[in-house]
């Protein structure tokens, strides 16, 4: 294939750019051989000529199709190059918020600088046993490759993290020890995981420290081995460290710091337990101020401190030990701050009473003369003297700082081995999982001794990494039995023999050091005269002749040489060591005890840990110059501590995570490219994929490839084989057969050939959707013609109709205008005649009124001057009026005078009386006052009003018929006129006066009529605001109707809304409540099965044989008989007391203080419950305290109801009162007359029992009498709240009045007040009246009441007693409902509180009616059996001798056994009980009896025989045998528990056993729906209510099974049926897949599909039905199961990117749909199944609806309300196009769903619960088969039964 064929016009490649590295551009024009220049457009539009390289015509790389970006494996890449490398690590990174990638066998963990939730339980869960290439890329996936390894290849394990400082490698790490410790099953136990991690803070204080590019840098590697045994669960670990940055402690850089443990000290130099060691601020230290920066933003280095200090105690490191080790610390730093002086140019010398260095002297328990003197001598050693010598003061400081590397190296060395004691287990290991945290590779300004050994560990670990990658391709290649060619690879031996070969630079470096007067300057020279010119790899900079440049694999790196000798001798002055030795402090001389035995002057290798350190043994003979020759050097040990490890890694299987740091300033989620670029090629990712790149890298499986390209085929080439298929078509398509190999099961490709297949194949569909488009396009177009022809049709016809109208419409206007002239013209001619005849009218008119106006002035002079007349005579007769009237008032005051006088004294004595009450309503009467006189003023101005509206219409109507007469009077002088028309002439001046009269009077009457009009105006004006008023009214009064109406309306909705929230609310709670119950019984039940492994383990340990089984006593609970199977080795202990010391060295005490901690964990689990048990009750107690209160008006009918209650227990218990004093008379006579009999002990125990009951029914007696006085008392304060007592009137004295006006105001003050007391008495009468009323009728209503009780109790008093307890309760129902209607329609606010509290109060009332009736029926039951005995002992008395025993079983003779037919029961002798054990339940096979026998069969049989030990009274076997069936069961099922038949069987039978115990145990309850034949068969002598909940519990155990049972056979098909499988053939692609290959989605042989489930969950429904299980407990097996099929499919969806596209979405739904008609056919779509697959649905839905506008994103958030937002958000992330036609989901876009689901508020959880399992319940099924019908098989070889 030539190039041409691919860089054509609009091909995509990655161009080198300075900012981004590689920046994408577009070809604008086709490649053609031999073009110099490639015109080019880039992304922003830009165009560009870019030129190739003439010597090497190097075209630039090609980009992948868009449906290959963002893959989860690196190796899948069509083209491997470094830019589609970075693409893809960007492209997931920043869009899809992913931080994992694979490339190859190599996992790439970015750093997000930010907290994902992606590393929780569930999450580990979710990882647990999948294949690495099934999920996406994560640390567990790689965790759980190498643990997976481990167990399967029996081979130890090493994960090998490296990166840069800050890329994230400890946190890696960290992670991966979380998850083995979770799958291992000892997260709980070893507590390994929490040992390491009580470490870090440890190590981190110690070992890390702040660099430019990480604020916690780690200045150490460390290699920790996690210890397995045999059934791989964590027993221990052990660490090593590699390469402590000693250097440190003594310098640091610019902007770095020390090891932190130096500023945490210095930061708690405050505190008391620290003053001794004399520090301060970290500025006041030389070691700890060189950087000039001693904080770190958001560090405090006090509270760190504090956290370190925990660890150590966490880690067994006691108080005394700790400030030891600080005060070794403390003692470095003053070491630090020693001053030394030059004495001369050979010599220095310590001042004397030097403080730091006496500080030092005095913490580390050494002489002051000692120490200054060997820091500034040395001694020299020759064959035969010694010397002291002075040293300069560079090397006296040289020495000083020496030391303090060389103290500090020792007391790491020492917290390192502490930690791995804490670490170390005394169990044998029997494998490793390493986990490898290093240093990756570093280059810096200034790189010295630290960074080349560290890239010199990183050449090994680059060089074991590639032979493990060519070792895995050559492996591949060989299983495909493809041809083996070498494939070129970049190779570093020669980088590594440079460094450690001989005479290489550590080899030289070691000479060097040997050489008396060695120098970094003659080691560079002999560098460069070595290997200059021998070695391509080493250069010598130009400028310098100090430094040299090795080309390691990823970068040519520049060291200084200055510094390398001195760190490689790591010389300490021997004497010095000698003088700390010799100190007081025992830490610091455990420090140096093993100094003797270390073969370096330091004693500190950088290799730390146990197992890297070595040690050589000198000669004896010549210790000393064996000491001195093979002291070993810092390079020499770190090269052997590294080949340990390399040999370490080589045994184990490698995986490797390469840690990225994205950018160099903490960013969240910011992709810096070079930084990326940088790290990628030091740490080895881009050398994978090259060497992937250089043979086939591309490998799909045939049937893969025949899914994908089957587009590219045409119908002859596809054959029946499809290998054959894909070579034929290959042929064809390819044309170079070396671009594609055929393997075993796979076709490998060359790199570029997948691309070059998919262009293909995106050509071939792009021609398919042309060809769709032009046929759409063009029935399109004939649709818009046909559209067009209608629409011009229509548009005609629409026209023509117009035109037609319009005619229409012109010929009737032309007649109607010829109309309106006709009607004009008359009307015209009408109205000149109306006007001629007005005027003659009006002539007329003024004439006759001229002559009556002179009329009307002649009569008008005559009446005022009679008014004048009547207006002075009344005046005369006022005047003589006025006068006698004084008159006779001053007789009549003289005489009231003397009348009030004498009614003064009467009103005086009127006040005493009164002036209590005006005392008492003195407020009131103000206010009556004042609302009397606001009232009289408004009287008094509606009166003035309505007089003065009157008056005007007085006056209005006496001048209307005043007018009017003169009207008639003027009309009377118009007909005189007539007959005086002849004196017209002599008129005609008068007219002229009248016509001005006329004038006069029409102004006159203009002005009447306008007040009249404003006056009507007025009245209208008022009218109208009245009525307007009157209007605002109504409609206020409506407003405040509806508004009643309404707020009754919400309320009544708000309190149904609350009631039902609280129903639901109490629902929730009772679920969770159960949850959790059956959650505790699961736990108890899995420690009781460890209990009883450890037991057995323990037992077979010291040979115990089986016990038997121990009888329980009586007075123990019930519920202990559960546990009962547990205890049988009871017995045996007392035997085996000797044995228990060798069998206590056995427990494990890990697991027996876990037990422990389980147990006091229950413990105080059920205080809590208890607690809020108690806090419950004292609420209800509250609130039924103030129901009694709120309700005392319906106490009457409860008194009346608890005295009959009352009567009819003082009855009942009189009843058996006598009926227990006969019997004991007739026992005592029994006893008296036997008393020289053998059985007179039962006679005293009947005694002692009778006399309990006796005292029992006393309890009961007293109680009565409570009951009895209480309501006495309660009836005495009713009547005494009835009565009501009569005010005292109050005296007072009333001051005397003399005054007569005093008087008079004083009687008229008394007249207001009798007014007012008048009125209030008269309110007070009516109020009584009405009280009154309401008396009355409630005491018809009593009364009523009272006669319906009457007949209520006569009728009950008719009744047996059971059925008068009914009556009473129904009765008392029945009050409590019209209680509750009452209140509801009287006030509905307290209508919940009130329905609430009669709820609670009926369950009162029915558990205790409950509790009386089972004391009664036990008290029957019991007078029942001892009157049995009695009539037997009776009856064996009168035939039994005195002489004969009575030893033998005394057979009762009353059994009613009149009938023949069989009752039932099933009769057994006590030795068979364990073949009926073993027959019935040990050794039955489910399989036979639900085929061939009734469902339920066991139970029936059991149920007969534990009713046959009822009906004998046997007390013992009823409880051996309830114990044998339940620990039989328990037996079974822990033997046969992952058999689904089996569990499902024993499932359905202690159900049915479960429903017999309630159906016939004799409870109303439970009888309602038996036969009278059942109801014969109740038990009659035990109550079996706690053996019930025993089997109820044992029901949830088995239940539990079977959903664990079921899980784990639906578990490996639900993720191959559900989501890999193409149900739907076609309608998905498959993608490249790289080197971690998925499972496949073709149905292969053995592949689980969809059709498996189904047939699966027949099986499940036909063997559950086949055993009888009850319909609802299917219903529940159902939910559960598609619950956990939902769950599990959508976790997968999360963590799958290849499953989260639109055909994948399509592929789901159909599933569903298969799943939801499944249920439609086994008629259970109301059993919930279908809701718990609506997360799946959703998902289903995202991944197939538009998701580009804010509608879209509108649409989702109301459509996913069953998904949480993290979900959603990881869905669209996740979205992957598998087509190129479609489209990737905005960043922008998820931004926009994230902002609109912000305010959600739900679980962060990002996966489903798997493990959860819905809290079941066992609803009673009572059975309609008589037990008397059921005939046993002999198969089941039960011949030993007996029927009865």
């Amino acid at each position: 294939m030539a190039a041409s064929e691919l860089y054509t016009k609009y091909a995509r490649v990655w161009i080198p750019d300075v900012e981004e590295v590689w920046k994408s551009a577009e070809l604008t024009k086709d490649y053609r051989q031999g073009d110099g220049v490639l015109q080019l457009q880039l992304e922003d539009g830009k165009d560009l000529e870019f030129k190739l390289d003439p010597k090497t015509n190097n075209l630039p790389y090609l980009r992948n199709p868009d449906i290959l970006v963002g893959e989860n494996d690196l190796t899948a890449l069509s083209y491997l190059h470094e830019p589609a490398v970075l693409h893809n690590l960007k492209v997931r990174f920043i869009d899809s918020k992913l931080i994992y990638t694979y490339c190859g066998i190599v996992l790439v963990a970015i750093n997000p600088y930010e907290t994902l939730p992606i590393y929780g339980a569930d999450i580990i869960n979710a990882y647990s046993g999948q294949n690495m290439g099934d999920m996406d890329p994560h640390i567990f996936a790689v965790a759980e490759e190498a643990y997976k390894q481990m167990a399967r290849d029996e081979r130890n394990q090493s994960i090998i993290v490296s990166g840069e400082s800050g890329a994230g490698k400890t946190v890696s790490a960290k992670y991966a020890m979380r998850y083995f410790a979770t799958v291992s099953g000892s997260a709980s136990e070893a507590n390994v995981e929490e040992k390491v991690l009580a470490s870090n803070p440890i190590m981190e204080s110690i070992g890390n420290a702040k660099t430019t590019r990480n604020d916690n840098s780690s200045r150490f590697g460390k290699y920790i081995e996690i210890g397995f045994d045999k059934k791989y669960h964590i027993i221990g670990a052990n660490m090593r460290t590699y390469l402590l940055e000693k250097s440190r402690v003594v310098f640091q850089a610019d902007e770095e710091r020390n090891y932190h443990i130096f500023y945490q000290l210095c930061a708690s130099a405050h505190l008391p337990e620290f003053k001794a060691l004399k520090l301060g601020k970290a500025d006041a230290f030389h070691y700890t101020k060189q950087g000039r920066n001693p904080v770190i933003d958001g560090v405090d280095d006090a509270k760190e401190m504090s956290t370190t200090r925990n660890a150590f105690t966490l880690l067994g490191v006691n108080e005394s030990y700790q400030m030891g080790l600080f005060q070794i610390l403390a003692s470095i730093l003053h070491l630090g701050n020693v001053e030394v002086k030059d004495r001369d140019a050979d010599s220095s010398v310590i001042p004397p009473n030097n403080g730091h260095l006496s500080v030092f002297c005095e913490l580390m328990g050494v002489t002051y003369q000692d120490m200054s003197h060997w820091l500034c001598h040395k001694k020299l050693k020759t064959a035969t003297e010694t010397y002291i010598k002075p040293i300069p003061k560079l090397q006296a400081i040289n020495a000083r700082d020496a030391l303090a590397k060389h103290i500090y190296a020792k007391l790491f060395n020492w917290i390192v081995d502490h930690v791995n004691k804490a670490l170390h287990s005394s169990v044998k290991q029997h494998s490793f999982i390493g986990v490898l945290d290093i240093y990756g590779f570093e280059t810096f300004e200034i790189n010295s001794f630290e960074q080349f050994c560290i890239n010199y560990a990183n050449e090994k670990l680059q060089q074991q990494f590639n032979m493990h990658v060519f070792k895995l391709e050559q492996e591949e290649y060989m299983k495909e039995q493809i041809p083996w060619t070498l494939i070129d690879f970049y190779d570093n031996q020669p980088c590594i023999n440079l460094i450690e070969a001989k005479m290489g630079i550590l080899d030289l470096l070691d000479e060097e050091c040997k050489m008396p007067k060695g120098s970094d300057d003659s080691w560079a020279q002999k560098l460069y005269n070595t290997h200059l010119k021998t070695c391509a790899l080493f250069e010598k900079p130009r400028m310098s002749n100090k430094a040299f440049i090795i080309q390691h694999f990823a970068d040519k790196v520049e060291y200084q040489c200055d510094g390398f000798l001195e760190k490689n001798k790591d010389t300490v002055n021997e004497e010095q060591i000698n003088v700390l030795k010799a100190s007081k402090f025992d830490l610091l001389v455990e420090l140096f005890q093993d100094e003797e035995k270390a073969t370096s002057p330091s004693g500190a290798a950088p290799a730390t840990g146990g197992r890297t350190r070595l040690s050589v043994k000198p000669d004896k003979n010549k210790a000393g110059q064996a000491s001195k020759e093979h002291k070993k050097t810092v390079g020499l040990q770190f090269r052997n501590s590294l080949q340990l490890l390399m040999e370490t890694l080589n045994a184990t299987t490698p995986h490797y995570v390469r840690c990225i740091k994205p950018n160099d300033y903490k960013y969240a989620f910011t992709f810096d490219p070079k930084r990326a670029v940088q790290q990628l090629r030091a740490c080895g990712v881009l050398e994978t994929i090259r060497i992937s790149a250089a043979g086939f890298p591309s490998r799909w499986t045939y049937q893969e490839f025949f899914s994908r390209y089957r587009v590219l085929m045409k119908q002859k080439d596809v054959l029946t084989d499809k290998k054959m298929t894909c070579k034929n078509v290959l042929e064809k398509l390819v044309q170079d057969p070396d671009k594609y190999q055929f393997g075993k099961t796979k076709i490998f490709f060359r790199a570029g050939q997948v691309a070059y297949l998919e262009k293909l194949r995106a050509d071939k569909l792009r021609a398919a959707c042309i060809r769709i488009q032009k046929t759409i396009r063009c029935w399109l177009a004939r649709k818009k013609y046909l559209r067009m022809k209608h629409a011009a049709t229509t548009i005609q016809r629409y026209v023509r109709g117009y035109q037609a109208r319009c005619l229409a419409k012109f010929l009737r206007r032309t007649r109607a205008a010829i109309i309106i002239q006709k009607y004009q013209r008359m009307y015209v001619q009408r109205t000149c005649y109306k006007r001629k005849q007005a005027a003659a009218l009006a002539m007329q008119c003024i004439l006759r009124a001229y002559m009556a106006r002179q009329l009307y002035k002649a009569l008008l002079r005559e009446h005022k001057a009679i008014i004048i007349q009547k207006m002075v005579r009344g005046w005369l007769a006022r005047q003589w009026f006025k006068r006698t009237l004084r008159a006779i008032v001053y007789l009549q005051c003289c005489v009231r005078r003397m009348r009030a006088k004498r009614e003064l004294k009467k009103l005086k004595i009127e006040a005493r009386s009164v002036e209590h009450f005006k005392k008492l309503n003195i407020g009131m009467e103000n206010k009556i006052m004042q609302l009397q006189r606001r009232i009289d003023d408004q009287n008094k101005e509606n009166r003035v009003l309505s007089e003065r509206l009157n008056s005007l219409e007085i006056s209005h109507a006496t001048e209307s018929e005043r007018l009017r007469v003169e009207l008639t009077r003027l009309r009377g002088a118009e007909e005189d006129a007539k007959n005086n028309a002849n004196k017209v002439t002599s008129l005609l001046e008068e007219l002229e006066r009248l016509r001005k009269d006329l004038q006069n009077t029409q102004k006159e009457k203009k002005a009447i009529e306008d007040w009249a009009q404003t006056y009507q105006d007025e009245m209208e004006k008022m009218i109208a605001e009245l009525k307007e008023q009157n209007h605002l009214l109504k409609n206020e009064k409506n407003d405040l109707n509806r508004l009643i109406q309404e707020q009754s309306q919400q309320w009544t909705e708000k309190m149904q809304r609350a009631l039902k929230e609280e129903t639901q609310q109490l629902e929730n709670d009772l679920n969770e409540e159960r949850s959790r119950y059956q959650n505790l019984l699961t736990e108890h039940l899995r420690l009781e099965e460890k209990y009883d492994d450890l037991k057995e383990e323990i037992t077979l340990a010291v040979n115990v044989p089986k016990p038997g089984h121990r009888r329980t006593d009586s007075t123990h609970s019930s519920n202990e008989s559960e546990y009962t199977y547990n205890s049988e080795f009871a017995e045996s202990e007392e035997g085996t007391r000797g044995g228990e010391d060798v069998s206590k060295s056995i427990l494990d005490m890990s697991l027996f203080l876990k037990l422990q901690k389980r147990v006091s964990e229950l413990e105080q689990e059920k205080q809590s419950l208890q607690n809020e048990l108690d806090r419950r009750e004292e609420q209800f107690q509250r609130a039924r305290a103030r129901d009694d209160e709120e309700h005392k008006k319906a106490r009457g009918a409860e008194l009346e109801y608890e005295s009959l209650k009352r009567q009819e227990l003082e009855s009942e218990n009189k009843k058996l009162k006598h009926d227990l004093n006969e019997m004991r008379q007739s026992l005592r006579g029994s006893a008296e007359a036997s008393s020289g009999a053998p059985g007179s002990p039962a006679y005293t125990v009947l005694l002692d029992q009778l006399n309990s009951s006796n005292e029992e029914l006393e309890v009961r007696k007293e109680e009565v009498l409570i009951l009895r006085s209480q309501l006495v008392s309660q009836k005495e304060a009713m009547q005494h709240k009835g009565t009501m007592t009569e005010p005292l009137p109050y005296i007072e004295d009333v001051q005397k009045l003399t005054d007569a006006k005093e008087i008079s105001q004083a009687y008229m003050g008394l007249k207001e007040t009798n007014r007012l007391l008048e009125s209030q008495l008269q309110a007070q009468r009516r109020s009584h009246d009405n009280e009154v009323e309401v008396l009355r009728g409630e005491l018809q209503s009593v009364k009523e009441e009272n006669n319906r009780q009457q007949q209520l109790l006569a009728q009950n008093l008719q009744l047996p007693p059971e059925a008068r307890i009914e009556a009473s309760l129904q009765h008392e129902i029945t009050r409590l409902t019209n209680e509750n209607l009452e209140l509801h329609s009287d006030d509905p606010k307290e209508y919940k509180a009130y329905r609430i509290s009669m709820l609670r109060r009926m369950v009162d009332l029915m558990e205790q009616l409950e509790k009386q009736d089972k004391t009664v029926r036990k008290l029957k039951k019991q007078l029942k059996v001892f009157a049995k005995k009695i009539n037997d002992l009776e009856g064996g008395q009168m035939d039994v001798s005195p002489g004969q025993t009575t030893d033998e079983p005394v057979h009762p003779v009353n059994i009613p056994r009149r009938e023949k037919d069989f009752q039932g029961m099933l009769e057994y002798k006590k030795e068979d009980e364990l073949k009926l054990v073993k027959n019935l339940i040990l050794e039955l096979k489910p399989r036979g009896v639900a085929v061939n026998l009734i469902p339920g069969l066991p139970a029936y049989i059991l149920f007969m025989c534990l009713r046959h030990a009822d009906y004998v009274n046997d007390d013992q076997k009823v409880r051996s045998l309830l114990t044998s069936v339940i620990n039989s069961i328990k037996k079974i099922l822990k033997k046969r528990g992952d058999d689904f038949e089996t569990v499902s069987f024993w499932l359905s039978n202690t159900c049915r056993f479960l429903h017999c115990l309630k159906q016939y145990s004799g409870d109303e309850q439970f009888m309602k729906h038996n036969s009278p034949k059942q109801n014969d068969h109740c038990l009659s002598n035990f109550d079996l209510a706690e053996y019930r909940q025993v089997l109820s519990d044992l029901a949830i155990q088995i239940y539990q099974q079977l959903i664990k049972c079921m899980e784990n056979i639906l578990q490996p098909m639900i993720v191959s049926g559900m989501l890999e499988h193409e149900t739907i053939q076609g309608v998905s692609g498959v993608k490249p897949t790289g080197l971690r290959k998925r499972t496949s989605s073709i149905a292969d042989e053995g592949t689980y599909t969809l059709d498996s489930i189904i047939r699966q969950l027949n099986s499940f429904h036909s063997i559950m039905c086949q055993h009888g299980t009850d319909p609802e407990l299917i219903k529940q097996v159902v939910k559960q199961q598609f619950y956990i099929i939902g769950a599990v499919t959508l976790n997968n969806l999360l963590l799958r990117k290849d499953m989260c596209s639109w055909s994948k979405g399509m592929q789901i739904r159909y599933n569903v749909s298969q799943l939801e008609e499944w249920l439609r056919d086994k008629n259970l779509m109301t059993c919930g199944a279908k809701e718990t697959l609506e997360p799946l649905i959703q998902a289903a839905q995202l991944l197939q609806v538009k998701k580009k506008t804010d509608e879209d994103a509108e649409a989702i958030c109301s459509m996913c309300n069953s998904l949480s937002t993290a979900q959603i958000v990881k869905v669209l992330n996740l979205y992957t196009p598998v087509n190129a036609f479609e489209e990737r989901v905005s960043v922008l876009f998820i931004r926009t769903i994230q902002t609109r689901l912000r305010d959600r508020k739900e679980s962060p959880q990002l996966l489903m619960d798997t493990k959860l399992i819905y809290p079941v319940t066992f609803p009673f099924n009572p059975s309609s088969l008589a037990l008397e019908t059921i005939q046993i098989p002999g198969s089941l070889n039960l011949a030993f039964l007996t029927r009865v």
